[in-house]
């Protein structure tokens, strides 16, 4: 078998990198050659015609990231054919192997976005030519404790517990599938301990406040009115943002939202109410956005924060807040656990659980089971 570096160009007029296996050829019974070839896409992709210092970097920074794909490909090619033990298996450089990793999950964009920003934190503490073979667990230790004490965000804050847990998490898997795969000697991670994760507050708001919210002016009317439907329904930023009109599903005298979600992929049923429905207004064309003009960004993030608090909420409410708005209303109104995991399209059970615990009805009955003392 034979590898070799392809490159396709695109409508768009970009060209994408990807790998041929060229597995040699066959006859058929017609006495006709049939070449045997399959082919893996790199999610990598250069400018047509880079006209800029940017775009030529790129360019660059792709194609060096491709050609070390194909590179370790073909050490994994010659080690199996030869069943032999590969001894530059642990020359491959450290930060190639980790995009290698993060590339592959480029379809999960949840999980790709917190990979590549783990990364800016790897490439600020690990020696760009550092090899696999050069990593211990001095090394592990190291990046541990910088994650803990030096590391920032862009707004020069230090790190959130569940952040350092979450890139963490992404440095201890890289090393842990270049182990699985034979880059690494020794499991270097089995005896450093990863970071606690931590409960995370889920900010919401209640039923008099939403309330109060909703009589108040928002500068921008979609952004209102995407906000108030996600607290309707539960549904995420990103699902309410690409929702077109051929998810919108007006059925006798239900409504619902069919959708795939984007975070997870999974196919999802929603029924939405009367209320809900009326947020979207008259039904346009099958491909148009429904929420036209909603953008992502901190001018709409800070234009809800002063919405909310010419409603009188000081709460630190996000647009994600709207779904922890939701869940808990829910529960409060006595829909059960089940179903509001439905709704939400948690995987598991427990992510859901968590809104249960800001409800705890038990726990508020407790609060006032003491009689009232009498000062003098």
């Amino acid at each position: 078998m034979k590898i070799s570096l392809r490159k396709k160009k695109l409508v768009s007029g970009r060209n994408s990198l990807y790998l041929e296996y060229y597995m040699g050829y066959s006859i058929d019974k017609n006495g006709k050659m049939k070449h045997n070839r399959s082919f893996e896409y790199l999610k990598l992709y250069l400018h047509g015609e880079p006209s800029t210092a940017i775009e030529r970097r790129e360019n660059k920074e792709a194609l060096q990231l491709a050609q070390n794909i194909l590179t370790l490909k073909n050490a994994e090619l010659i080690r199996g054919k030869f069943n032999m033990e590969d001894n530059n298996k642990g020359k491959i450089l450290f930060l190639d192997f980790y995009n290698k990793l993060k590339e592959e999950r480029y379809e999960s964009k949840g999980n790709y976005d917190n990979w590549e920003a783990a990364l800016k934190h790897l490439e600020r503490y690990c020696p760009p030519h550092l090899m696999l073979k050069d990593i211990d667990e001095s090394f592990v230790k190291g990046f541990k404790k910088y994650l803990h004490n030096e590391a920032q965000t862009i707004g020069g804050i230090p790190l959130s517990q569940n952040t350092k847990y979450t890139y963490f998490n992404k440095f201890r898997a890289t090393l842990r599938e270049a182990f699985n795969e034979g880059y690494l000697k020794s499991n270097v991670i089995k005896s450093v301990k990863g970071f606690s994760q931590a409960e995370s507050k889920r900010e919401y708001l209640t039923h008099s406040e939403l309330q109060a919210l909703s009589e108040s002016k928002c500068k921008y009317i979609v952004l209102k009115k995407a906000f108030i439907f996600s607290c309707l329904t539960g549904l995420r930023w990103s699902d309410i943002n690409k929702m077109k009109w051929s998810e919108v599903r007006d059925e006798d005298d239900n409504f619902r939202i069919i959708f795939r979600q984007k975070k997870t992929d999974g196919l999802e049923y929603l029924y939405i109410s009367d209320q809900a429905r009326a947020l979207l207004g008259k039904r346009e064309n099958q491909n148009d956005r429904v929420f036209k003009g909603l953008k992502y960004g901190g001018h709409f993030n800070a234009e809800i924060l002063r919405w909310c608090m010419r409603a009188g909420i000081t709460k630190h409410i996000t647009f994600h807040s709207a779904r922890h708005t939701n869940a808990v209303l829910l529960l409060e109104n006595g829909a059960d656990i089940y179903t509001v995991s439905k709704r939400l399209g948690h995987k598991e059970l427990r992510t859901t659980e968590i809104y249960a615990k800001i409800i705890d009805t038990k726990m508020k009955e407790a609060a006032n089971s003491i009689p009232v003392l009498k000062f003098s």
